[in-house]
């Protein structure tokens, strides 16, 4: 018979395209993925992974098996959380991962919210949105909280996308500047001229600010590009420059700067939190779930704030 534990090690090989990488993901020692790699094809009666000197892949009885497998350890997954859904009380680690923004502005909610369930525990970590949808598919998280600026984000037979909110792009300026006063309209013209910090080129809210700018030619070029959205708010803070960012980027609160609302038609990312359709039922991770829906409608709340104040 084949072992559950092993069929999942090589859904992990094939994913991760070597044992050494397996060997990490999995927080085992390379010799240790290679002997149950090799028990597994003892089970299994068949050559699974053709290995040379320098590196191993799959062969096509492997590739069959990785197949065969997903669908059994979700169908694994889905009789323990429709077993489990029977428990009066949400039990055992959940694992969250997020975009640091959201990692920040979720995180109080989320402890103040889970904290009554004491025989609960939570790991909630940070990575790119890309990531997190991936690590959701391979089991490695339960839910991942992503943001999706282009509507890319769908669901499928294995996963499932619950809507969360839209985040609007903002701007940030001084409290000295003199967009600071709500009595001066927001003129993009006149802002393209103005010191503008950054994301570097490429990423997703540089390519929203690039957008924002190209119906009235374009901004100057962009003279300080920072990785992280709290280190260029925390400069603009500083005086030393304006942002546009989203209005989640300031959940924690920062002091010395004034937010004002865009012109013109609306920028933003959808956030949305992901999970497998194999597990949302279980208790620790539908009661997650909702915890975040619950965060998700403050913080919509707080936007709703903002944009009041910047009228």
């Amino acid at each position: 018979m084949l072992d559950l534990r092993r069929l999942a090690v090589i859904c992990e090989f094939a994913r991760r395209g070597s044992i050494a990488a397996t060997a990490l993901s999995l927080g085992y020692s390379p010799s240790a993925v290679s002997q149950q790699l090799a028990a597994l094809e003892r089970e299994a009666g068949a050559m699974l992974i053709d290995r040379t000197a320098r590196s191993a892949e799959l062969t096509d009885a492997g590739r069959r098996l990785v197949e065969h497998a997903e669908r059994i350890l979700t169908m694994v997954e889905t009789a323990e959380s429709d077993l489990s859904a029977q428990a009066a009380t949400p039990t055992g680690r959940v694992t969250v991962t997020a975009f640091p923004t959201a990692a920040v502005a979720f995180a109080p909610a989320l402890a103040r919210t889970l904290r009554r369930h004491s025989a609960l525990t939570l790991r909630m970590g940070q990575g790119r949105s890309g990531r997190g949808i991936r690590e959701v598919q391979s089991g490695e998280v339960d839910i991942a909280l992503v943001d999706d600026w282009y509507g890319r984000v769908r669901e499928s037979d294995t996963m499932r996308v619950f809507p969360l909110l839209h985040d609007p792009l903002v701007l940030v300026v001084p409290r000295k500047h003199r967009l600071a006063s709500p009595d001066v309209p927001v003129d993009l013209r006149e802002l393209r001229d103005e010191p503008w910090m950054a994301t570097p080129d490429g990423e997703p809210s540089r390519l929203a600010v690039d957008r924002l700018m190209a119906d009235v030619g374009g901004a100057q070029p962009v003279p300080w590009e920072f990785e992280g959205l709290s280190t260029i708010i925390g400069l603009v803070a500083k005086g030393i420059g304006i942002a546009a960012v989203p209005a989640l980027a300031l959940a924690a609160g920062v002091r010395g700067i004034v937010v004002r609302e865009l012109p013109g038609p609306p920028i933003g990312r959808d956030v949305h939190a992901v999970a497998r359709a194999s597990s949302v039922h279980r208790p620790a991770v539908s009661v997650t779930l909702r915890a975040v829906h619950v965060a998700a409608r403050l913080l919509a709340a707080d936007f709703e704030a903002i944009e009041l104040a910047s009228r």
